[in-house]
């Protein structure tokens, strides 16, 4: 059974959280502790973590940050380093994070969000729509960029 849970209330599993996504994106893990770190104690505002749990084991996870290194500043916040473990794919487990993503930063006064990515017909399927094409920074082809506004 796959739990999905809020790094700021969980904050033991801060060094092993930044580990995990430091494997699966190549980003520092003193940028992801950081901004971690950050999350604990600022009311439930960006920068925020969440992670799906299969018991004490990190299967999926996701955050919110202010801009994931694109060039249109004003598109904010922004979901980032979405990914759930291959063996775990195709349960839902993207659905429940993203849903719970939206909610959860909803209840912070933030009812639009924004997530870049490659993938094309993936986050339609959960209420995501496609919003422009965007310049990442230093990457020589443009992205895509999707929008989710809570009801």
């Amino acid at each position: 059974m796959v739990e999905i849970i809020k790094l700021r209330e969980n904050e033991e599993l801060i060094a092993a959280a930044a580990e995990w996504f430091h494997q699966k994106w190549g980003v520092p893990v003193e940028a992801y502790r950081e901004s971690m770190e950050e999350c604990i104690g600022n009311g439930g505002v960006v920068p925020q973590w969440y992670l799906a749990m299969e018991e004490e084991k990190i299967v999926g996870g996701l955050g919110v940050i202010e801009n994931d290194f694109h060039d249109r500043k004003d598109l904010t916040p922004n979901v980032c380093a979405v990914y759930v473990e291959k063996e775990c794919r195709c349960q839902g487990i993207a659905g429940k994070l993203l849903d719970f993503v939206c909610k959860d930063m909803k209840e912070k006064g933030i009812d639009t969000l924004y997530l870049v990515t490659d993938h094309t017909s993936f986050y339609e399927r959960y209420g995501w729509k496609f919003l422009c094409m965007v310049q990442g920074d230093g990457e020589p082809q443009m992205s895509r960029m999707y929008i989710h506004k809570e009801k």
